[in-house]
């Protein structure tokens, strides 16, 4: 048995929700919230904070009988905490998973990189240019 902490795949997380994978990757087309790790070829790997945020979704679908843009207008109005609280996720679950509002405000990087990052990038531009003058006089040739 996986340690709850490892990676599912899809075929791991269909049969630990009971739904078949089909359903998985639909739900991933119509709720934003569910984003799963993708590798190399699209194989799509699920945390297990991805899978309490399913098995809410299932709940409110399956069991609560709300419909898909009842399940997409709650998470807009509530939050992904809601669709996890149905699902019976609560205290460290929850707190596991960052709320879209978290998303855009929380920086990935801190300021020291960021501005290492931009100077790479103003770098790089630079060396664009340069290329694209030297092909411009190599066609002129």
């Amino acid at each position: 048995m996986k340690s709850p902490d490892a990676f599912r795949t899809i075929s791991e997380a269909a049969s630990e929700l009971g739904v078949p994978q089909h359903v998985l990757r639909f739900w991933e087309t119509k709720f934003s919230f569910i984003r799963p790790m993708k590798r190399a070829g699209g194989r799509r790997f699920y945390r297990r904070q991805d899978i309490e945020v399913l098995r809410g979704v299932r709940a409110l679908l399956h069991d609560e009988g709300y419909t898909i843009k009842g399940v997409q207008r709650l998470h807009k109005e509530e939050g992904v905490r809601r669709v996890l609280s149905a699902g019976g996720a609560a205290g460290g679950e929850a707190a596991d998973v960052m709320s879209d509002d978290d998303l855009p405000t929380r920086p990935l990087l801190g300021e020291a990189a960021q501005r290492r990052l931009a100077g790479v990038l103003g770098d790089l531009e630079g060396v664009k240019a340069r290329l694209d003058a030297l092909i411009a006089q190599g066609g002129d040739s």
